[in-house]
């Protein structure tokens, strides 16, 4: 290892962002140098993705600039998208350049897996960043312009969302509290407009108790979205979907949120993965490698027998115990296991609902909506302060 360990943390996700303020926090002058490497100079918030996607939201309240949220003169941010990580050389190729690291974290965040449905890699959108989600705001109001300007094609006006869990519930819950409004500026029939949620798993939401589920989903009928559950998409078009059960549904906007994957280039690197995550050891490292750590989309961590959805606040924990052990590890000390405390879990139903479970309590409505916001609020004030909430935080 050289003089000074290089650390290089790729993505500035929830878990690269975590790690990065950690260890600026806990690393002495000059003890390390530290290097983000990051698409976009901004790190986004996806858990509010399905606002600005639906447009209900804007997309400022959705990203950071990265340079408010990391001290420049102790972390490095290179702005550059990863093309391969050379495990062997201890180097990771950039689309413009090559790093070398003493220690790296993998943080890439994922990809949408589409279960090889035919056509959907093609012809569905996916709500997974910034760019994306402008893209299918204005792909929703351009439907609304043409319905007019043509003649009438209800395809031009029957949403598609595949998938159930939290994706796809909190993108439905939008997309119904808008069409009102995009109906009124495009002089359309709301009762003409048709969303559809189309869910191979017999009930939305996993994870959640089922009369907390069924709340939810009761809250988003009367919205108007109509669920198919129990049935899969069995291909994709580009005027539409054909269904398990036959039926094919026409429609001109087809969003999908029905999987995550890991990251391709986890992949190649060489590790072994399942859908593109490496199952880490209980100090979040890469198996065969004490110098690498895998965070976020792109680890697996067992509950028992069953896999820990890679949520947020999964990411946001590993984020700080990585840095730790990372400084532990250049101090030649002891690593302490990562233990996940879940914090409970939120659902936004749209303006003024929700669903959510903290410890062994229920809530639902107007109490969860605010329990969201506060969610929300924390986390911008862990990452960036009280500044930070001033500037981005939707106050209840």
């Amino acid at each position: 290892m050289s003089s000074i360990p290089k650390i290089v943390i790729l993505g500035a996700g929830y878990g690269g962002i975590l790690t990065a303020q950690r260890l600026q926090k806990e690393l002495n002058y000059n003890e390390a140098d530290v290097t983000l490497v990051n698409r976009h100079d901004y790190h986004y918030i996806t858990t509010h993705l399905h606002m600005p996607a639906a447009g209900t939201d804007s997309i400022e309240h959705t990203r950071v600039s990265i340079s408010k949220l990391i001290d420049e003169f102790k972390i490095d941010l290179v702005k550059s998208s990863v093309q391969e990580i050379r495990l062997h050389d201890k180097k990771v190729i950039l689309e413009d350049g090559t790093l070398s690291y003493d220690y790296l974290i993998i943080g890439l965040g994922g990809e949408p897996e589409t279960f090889g449905i035919p056509g959907m890699a093609e012809y569905a959108m996916s709500i997974r960043s910034i760019n994306s989600v402008r893209l299918i705001r204005a792909h929703i109001e351009y439907q609304f312009a043409m319905y007019k300007n043509e003649q009438r094609p209800q395809e031009r006006i029957n949403f598609i969302v595949g998938g159930a869990g939290f994706s796809g519930i909190e993108f439905v819950a939008e997309l119904a509290d808008r069409i009102p409004k995009l109906c009124k500026e495009y002089d359309v029939d709301p009762a003409l407009v048709n969303i559809y949620n189309i869910e191979a798993a017999s009930s939305a939401l996993p994870g959640f108790a089922p009369e907390l589920v069924d709340y939810a989903v009761e809250v988003l009928q009367k919205k108007g979205v109509t669920f198919k559950f129990g049935v899969a998409i069995k291909e994709c078009m580009p005027n539409g979907v054909i269904l398990s059960t036959g039926e094919e549904i026409k429609s001109a906007t087809i969003v999908w949120t029905g999987g995550v994957r890991g990251n391709r280039l986890v992949e190649s690197a060489g590790f072994e993965t399942m859908r593109g995550r490496v199952k880490v050891d209980e100090y979040l490292r890469a198996p065969g490698y004490e110098n690498i750590f895998i965070i976020g989309d792109n680890s697996l961590i067992f509950n028992g027998d069953k896999p820990y959805p890679p949520t947020a606040q999964m990411a946001m924990q590993q984020g700080v115990s990585c840095a730790q052990n990372i400084v532990a590890s250049i101090r030649g000390k002891e690593l302490r296991k990562f233990e996940f405390h879940h914090k409970g879990t939120v659902a936004s139903l749209g303006k003024g609902e929700g669903i959510a479970v903290v410890g062994d309590k229920k809530y639902t409505g107007f109490k969860a909506a605010q329990l969201k916001k506060l969610v929300d609020l924390r986390y911008l004030f862990i990452i960036g302060g009280i500044p930070l909430v001033l500037k981005k935080g939707r106050f209840i």
